[in-house]
């Protein structure tokens, strides 16, 4: 018997999502026989305790007798259970400074962290995450701010809703005006901001279009690859060279900067990629953007004004094009740039994320964890035993 814990969100900010919904978690252990799920309770969790009861989950404050563990944000030092194998976003493998403490513990309890992150094809394609909701609340957020700061349309907050099903009522009754939208990005996030864009249909154009004319009614373009970067010795584009060898090329962005009026960001950024332009480039007499939704969420990263993550509850700041410095959002002025940058976006419509997660959870890595070996697994775990695992050996100065 296999048995698989449900733990509850102890980080703070808290966050409402899960990895299984209750149905999930029904169907699971009746096409797995071999799989028992526990539920830990939790007030906050976007499906209520009631509802895994309903559908003939066992609730326990017991996590101990569970052989894995599935979170979604970190947990907390003092709540890892030694010994256990668990499944959460760890955000370590960069070494990121504020969970080099985590990382120890995790050593220190010879925990088996598995990071949802770190879960990927052959090819290296992401299996699992919450981009394709980041995306579509990404879009959604992007499209809110730009009617707050003219005044032209009026859409709900995401938050507000239960569902996105309830997000493309409300597009029903709204009439975009002639807005020029520029989306980056080629993953997950991008497919949940096109998503949107179709939903409330709004047109594509070709690039090349998109720079050299204007409509009578609102469009996007979308930039990845070629269309966004090119080396810099012969304006080509590969993409196994350009990921192999990023600082050798140049990005491309910045001749869109006086056609767009919205830019949706939903590329994968490090340090070694160019930026999408630089902050000194905002005082162009010529710049047009006036909402950037960074639904990538890296600061001071592809996008330089994003000076800081934005949370649900106030997620706009504005940037000044003069001191680069923080402002008042919503206004209606060529001096501020609006930037959303909220870095938990999926728990807007955290249902809705949480099925689409389980969903992929249940094909594609449960049977895994049902096998006796799984290259799946193993290249995912950062560290069992006590030990980094090879792949991971890199994170040595940060985690021991």
């Amino acid at each position: 018997m296999l048995r698989i814990g449900l733990i509850r969100e102890r980080k703070a900010l808290p966050d409402n999502r899960v990895a299984l919904s209750p149905k999930q978690c029904k169907n699971l252990q009746a096409s797995f026989p071999g799989v028992k799920i526990t539920v830990e309770p939790s007030p906050i969790r976007c499906f209520t305790d009631a509802e895994y009861q309903a559908e003939g989950i066992e609730l326990s404050n017991d996590m101990a007798a569970c052989d894995i563990l599935l979170g979604v944000k970190e947990v907390p030092v003092d709540s890892l259970i030694a010994g256990k194998t668990y499944f959460f976003f760890s955000h370590t493998k960069k070494k990121q400074p504020h969970n080099k403490k985590l990382m120890h513990a995790l050593i220190e309890k010879r925990i088996r962290m598995i990071d949802y992150e770190c879960l990927t094809h052959t090819d290296e394609q992401r299996i699992l995450g919450f981009g394709f909701y980041a995306g579509i609340v990404g879009a959604h957020n992007g499209l809110l701010t730009y009617g707050k700061k003219t005044g032209l349309y009026e859409l709900p907050a995401a938050h507000s809703v239960r569902s996105f099903r309830d997000l493309i009522a409300a597009y029903e009754q709204v009439k975009l005006p002639n807005i020029k939208i520029a989306v980056t990005g080629s993953g997950k996030v991008a497919i949940g901001v096109l998503e949107v864009l179709t939903q409330l249909d709004i047109e594509s154009v070709e690039p090349l279009d998109f720079l050299t004319h204007e409509y009578e009614y609102p469009v996007f373009t979308h930039l990845k690859g070629g269309s966004l970067y090119a080396r810099k010795d012969n304006d080509m584009f590969h993409r196994d060279d350009f990921h192999a060898d990023p600082e050798a090329y140049k990005c491309l962005f910045s001749t869109y900067v006086n056609q767009a009026d919205i830019l949706m960001n939903g590329i994968y950024w490090e340090k070694r990629i160019p930026r999408l332009f630089e902050k000194e480039q905002v005082k162009r007499n010529d710049w047009r953007i006036s909402v950037i939704s960074d639904i990538t969420c890296d600061v001071d990263g592809s996008v330089p004004l994003n000076l800081d993550s934005s949370t649900i509850a106030v997620p706009v700041y504005g940037v000044n094009r003069a001191t680069l410095k923080m402002d008042e959002p919503y206004k209606n002025t060529k001096e501020i740039i609006d930037i959303m940058a909220v870095d938990n976006l999926p728990n807007e419509l955290p249902c809705d994320a949480s099925e689409y997660f389980g969903v992929h959870f249940k094909k594609y890595i449960l049977p895994e964890l049902l096998s006796p070996e799984s290259d799946i697994l193993n290249r995912a775990t950062i560290c069992a035993e006590g030990k980094l695992t090879p792949k991971y050996e890199y994170l040595a100065d940060y985690a021991y």
